[in-house]
């Protein structure tokens, strides 16, 4: 039969009152919310990096078509002035007065793609500002996890080994990884090697 080791009343009372671990597994549970909160901010980031590209594509290709379309009357119309000037004086009035109406509304066409071309143009480009926004926050939020987690295995050393320096090194990454988070929501700092 085996036996059964009955814990010693002394130590559960000295277990009971340490106050060192009960204070750093307080601190871990916050470390855990901030993890949350990072880990939150990285998702929502990285999702609005992938709309804001999949839109910010979408608009350049509906201003490409219209730039292309855009052209096209603009060739046309000058492909019938060219053909106008040289044959003008060999045509009934009727058909010059048809390639000119035809040259007015190419003309007109032309402007119209090139107008709607500059508010595309526009609205994509407040969307690429929105996306390269979004990509700067990113790394934040995927450094802010990484130190807030070497945090929480910090803390747990520091309770198991009672070691006032690892948990105070937990401490400065959980502090980094908080400051990543912040900077992640609100881009106080740019951090070279994070771009």
């Amino acid at each position: 039969m085996e036996e059964i080791e009955i814990p010693n009343p002394e130590e559960l009372k000295e277990k009971r009152n340490d106050k060192f671990s009960k204070r750093i597994a307080l601190v871990t549970a916050l470390y855990a919310v901030f993890l949350a909160i990072a880990s939150l901010g990285g998702g929502h980031a990285m999702k609005g990096l992938l709309v804001s590209s999949q839109e910010a594509s979408n608009q350049w290709a509906y201003y490409q078509s219209k730039a292309i379309r855009e052209h096209a009357y603009k060739i046309q119309g000058q492909v019938l002035e060219a053909h106008l000037l040289e044959m003008k004086d060999t045509m009934k009035p009727a058909i010059v007065e048809k390639y000119e109406s035809t040259i007015k509304t190419f003309s007109e066409e032309e402007a119209r793609f090139s107008k709607e071309k500059q508010e595309i143009e526009h609205k994509a480009r407040e969307i690429s500002i929105e996306r390269d926004k979004n990509s700067k926050k990113d790394p934040y939020f995927e450094y802010a996890e990484v130190l807030l987690q070497i945090a929480i295995v910090l803390a747990s050393v520091a309770i198991i080994s009672h070691s006032h320096p690892v948990f105070y090194t937990s401490v400065c990454s959980a502090l980094t990884g908080i400051f990543m988070v912040l900077n992640g929501f609100f881009l106080f700092v740019n951090i070279p090697f994070l771009d």
